[in-house]
């Protein structure tokens, strides 16, 4: 029975008749040691009963290095069923479970990406017969790679009827994993941004009922007053500190109430027999509680099965039906563990993993048992490091950096400390990897290896948003006279970087990208040569002859650089330079590309650049649909970057149509998403700053669109896309305020760029800033030369706005009957894209020409659909199955179903052979 616990039984109660009815929920304990989260999780199993299918597992403190643990073990009753999964998420969830190698090719890891979605697929298959229940505890002490899987899947949970409980323990302190440092996973109150719901200490007189049907009715008062006191509501301590507590029991205060408690445990594992503590330290030990294991590692140790009696007398262990050895809570595993000498700790683990076949877990329990420099073991977990790596998994940093330890050799013990370095940046933990950096710089004279360890630094910096520094290190890393290969790559990362940096350091960038002596057939050559040609004459250098960005992937291609991972800045450099199209086409392609080998961590970049070409090509909303796919992918993955840079794009996309709290919802997400550590600008600032502007000017606020505008054209971000594209509306806020002198200075720089794109859409916009500046008796030549090349690129929404500002220069200039046709054609323009501002501001136009409008009633009206629901349709309309769609958009295909099933009647058909037509 459970006392106080009304309020959390409810939500619980909530989450399972969700799952019964077909829709999928997530629910996250958190509390302190004891608080009774574990309870709470017992009784959601009891009243899922039958009626559910159950599947169950906990994190352990010292499992928190070993990738997938957790995982492994939540999942292993649906292994059967993996041949349900899509070809690339079943072999990414094999890998991570060690079933098979990782990865497309040898060496390359597994998409941490591809397991989440395998696991969202698995607990989906899971529950296709029945509602399914998975309960995770100590999620404090999964590993990490466990972790950020579940998150994903947690996430994307729609219709599958999946109930998905978790307990997390606030106040942990955190702990060490098997490689004796910090664990991967560890966290003492990890923030998993999942539906929380923190349980509280229990009030007086649940407290006072709860120590009663403990320590019974003959406590005498002081005694109870003392427990009641100390304990604080917190159940545990209310069971357990009765056991030790008496009259002269010491005043509360002084140790925390965990240290108490783990004192408590001491002394009820102190009175058993000495062959039973031993046997109790060799299953906590072991992590699993397999009885297979810990009871042969006992026998080395000269115990028997026998000794495990007086253990399960006094109610700390259990056995399960699954043979596993489940301790009563898990502070008491820990205390177990706290007690135990040193020496007597080592045998135990050498015990354990003699009893264990080949393996990680085998190579963890003999570096946790040895101390002294061991060749063969170092060379067994620097192994560990690298399946970890191809598993897609956290934890290489922990086995490069024991491996580094225990290495005799003292170059050998370097190497794997620069190897330590680059998993740790990679895993996300800067501190340590600069930590690990500095270790190995401080150790050798190597040119190589100091440039890599530069790059972990660059990183860092970068992540933390100190561009210039970051900038800094990487040039000089690829200066340092190491082969041409490294230096690329670093150069490419430099390139990146100071994107953010400025002009000045982008140009000093591509030149020596450019300088680079690579042969013609090395993978990165095409890639290194293009860069510099298809960016720097949109800084001001001299335009030559650029081949087709098609040409150049497939030059790519040939010479064996990695698809799409390789090729991802082909896209974004096309745009810079005005060649949308280009972008359009090859990142569409690529796209694919990355859907069909599961390559998913460069997708949010890859989706991004494309849905920048189809914006600029007036296809605003599938646009909003590619954003909206990449932004949830940003989020699953952590790519703080692209989280900023899609929630700006696609806040333009509200501005566009006037959307008003949309876009500054989004501009505000943009703003703010930083990520960890980080105190730099939001990488989606420019975009932003557009959004808002561009809100600002459909509206009419002229004064603060040009104020935005100005800052973005003439401040460090200038070169960025968006805020190149952006000088035509400050040229047009600027001459409605009367102060078009604020706009020379970028309209001159736009009009070199627009020379060096030589685009004729470009071209129209540069006329369109002419003809707004003046002189006013050119203004009409300018602007019929502007529409006639709008003619020959479908920009439909420049076009518009180009007919609309002809339009109003007509009718101020009292040639009323000649602005009506230019005005028409605007208005049905706008209307068709549901440019909702723009719309009504022809309108008004036409109104003062003399001509009533049409009601926007006789215009197409915008999708009703959502954009994920639009995506699903389209796809179906295809001729897709459920599970085809599913697979292609990382869905379940019950969730598919749900949102087919939401858009019938929002297009107002009744089947799936509709929907051709209704699209």
């Amino acid at each position: 029975m459970l006392y106080g616990r009304e309020n959390e039984q409810a939500a619980v109660v909530g989450l399972l008749d969700a799952a019964r009815a077909g829709r999928s929920g997530v629910l996250l304990l958190r509390g302190e040691a004891g608080i009774g989260k574990t309870a709470l999780l017992d009784d959601a199993v009891a009243r899922a009963g039958e009626a559910f299918r159950v599947i169950r597992a906990a994190g352990v403190e010292y499992e928190a290095e070993l990738p997938y643990a957790g995982l492994s073990l939540l999942l292993a009753p649906g292994l059967d069923r993996l041949d349900v999964l899509p070809g690339p998420q079943r072999r990414a969830l094999e890998a991570a479970f060690g079933l098979a190698d990782g990865g497309e090719s040898p060496g390359r890891p597994a998409d941490r990406l591809l397991v989440g979605l395998a696991t969202l697929g698995l607990l989906a298959e899971l529950a296709t017969d029945q509602p399914l229940l998975c309960v995770l505890d100590d999620v404090q002490w999964l590993d990490r790679a466990s972790s950020d899987a579940l998150l994903l899947a947690a996430r994307r949970l729609q219709a599958e009827g999946v109930a998905l409980l978790l307990a997390s323990r606030t106040g942990s302190g955190g702990g060490a994993g098997p490689g004796g440092g910090a664990g991967a996973g560890a966290s003492a109150e990890p923030r998993l941004g999942l539906p929380e719901l923190v349980v509280t200490a229990l009030d007086q007189a649940d407290a006072t009922r709860l120590l009663a049907r403990r320590a019974g009715s003959e406590l005498p008062a002081a005694v109870r007053d003392r427990l009641l006191a100390e304990a604080a509501g917190n159940p545990l301590a209310l069971t357990e500190l009765p056991v030790t507590a008496g009259p002269q029991a010491p005043a509360p205060g002084g140790l925390p109430l965990t240290s108490r408690l783990l004192i408590a445990f001491h002394g009820q594992v102190t009175g058993l027999p000495a062959a039973t503590q031993t046997l109790l330290l060799v299953a906590a030990a072991e992590e699993s509680g397999e009885l297979d294991v810990v009871l042969p590692a006992a026998a080395a140790l000269g115990i028997t099965a026998e000794h495990l009696a007086p253990a399960e007398e006094s109610g700390l262990v259990t056995v399960t039906g699954e043979r596993r050895i489940a301790f009563r809570h898990p502070l008491l595993r820990s205390a177990i563990v706290q007690r135990a000498p040193h020496h007597q700790k080592s045998t135990v683990h050498r015990a354990v993993a003699d009893a264990l076949p080949e393996g990680d877990r085998r190579t963890w329990h003999l570096a946790l048992a040895t101390t002294a420099p061991d060749a063969d073991l170092a060379d067994a977990l620097e192994r560990t490091a690298v399946r970890a790596e191809r598993r897609g998994g956290r934890g290489g940093a922990a086995a490069y950096e024991r491996a580094a330890r225990l290495s005799p050799d003292r170059d050998t013990a370097t190497r794997r400390l620069v190897l330590a370095a680059e998993s740790a940046t990679e895993e996300g933990e800067l501190v340590r990897a600069e930590a690990l950096a500095d270790e190995a710089a401080a150790r050798t004279d190597n040119a190589l290896a100091h440039a890599l360890l530069d790059q972990v630094r660059a990183t860092a910096h970068f992540w933390r948003g100190s561009y210039p520094t970051a900038y800094r290190l990487l040039l000089d890393a690829a200066g340092t006279g190491i082969d041409p290969t490294h230096a690329a790559r670093m150069l490419f990362q430099a390139f990146h970087t100071a994107w953010y940096a400025g002009e000045e350091p982008v140009i000093a960038v591509l030149d020596r990208l450019a300088a680079l002596p690579l042969a013609d057939g090395h993978p990165l050559a095409p890639l290194a040569r293009h860069l510099p040609a298809a960016v720097l004459p949109a800084l001001g250098r001299p335009a030559a002859p650029l081949p087709p960005v098609r040409d150049v992937a497939d030059a790519a291609r040939r010479a064996g650089a990695e698809s799409p991972v390789d090729l991802v800045q082909l896209c974004g450099a096309a745009l810079i330079l005005g060649r949308d199209e280009e972008t359009a086409e090859l990142g569409a392609e690529l796209v694919a590309e990355a859907r069909a080998k599961g390559t998913l961590g460069v997708m949010p970049t890859l989706q991004f650049f494309l849905a920048e070409a189809e914006l600029f090509h007036g296809r605003h909303r599938d646009a909003e649909v590619t954003a909206t796919e990449a932004l949830g992918l940003a989020r699953d993955t952590g790519q703080h970057q692209w989280v900023s840079q899609l929630a700006a794009l696609l806040a333009h996309l509200a501005a566009l149509d006037g959307r008003t709290d949309h876009c500054t919802e989004l501009a505000a997400t943009a703003l703010a998403t930083t990520g960890p550590q980080t105190a730099a600008p939001a990488a989606g600032l420019p975009w932003a700053q557009w959004a808002l502007a561009l809100l600002d000017l459909g509206h009419g606020r002229a004064g603060d669109a040009a104020d935005r505008l100005h800052t973005l054209t003439t401040g460090p971000h200038r070169h960025h896309v968006s805020a190149t594209r952006a000088v035509p509306d400050l040229v047009e806020a600027a001459v409605r305020l009367g102060t078009p002198e604020r706009a020379t200075e970028p309209y001159e720089r736009f009009a070199r760029w627009t020379a060096a794109a030589d685009r004729p859409w470009a071209e129209a916009l540069r006329l369109r800033c002419q003809a707004l500046l003046g002189p006013d008796e050119l203004a009409e030549s300018a602007y019929r030369a502007a529409l006639h090349l709008h003619e020959t690129a479908h920009r439909p929404f420049e076009q518009a706005r180009t007919a609309l500002l002809y339009g109003e220069w007509l009718r101020r200039t009292r040639r009323r009957t000649d602005a009506r046709p230019h005005l028409r054609a605007a208005l049905e323009t706008f209307d068709r894209l549901a440019a909702h501002p723009w719309a009504a501001r022809v309108r008004t136009e036409l109104s003062a020409t003399g001509t009533p409008a049409p009601t926007p009633s006789g215009t197409a009206p915008q999708s009703p659909l959502t954009p994920q629901e639009l995506q699903i349709a389209r796809l179906a309309a295809q001729g897709l199955t459920n599970r085809d769609i599913a697979a292609q958009l990382f869905l379940s295909p019950r969730t598919v179903a749900h949102h087919l099933y939401k858009a019938y009647p929002k297009l107002d058909i009744t089947s799936r052979t509709e929907l051709a037509t209704a699209l």
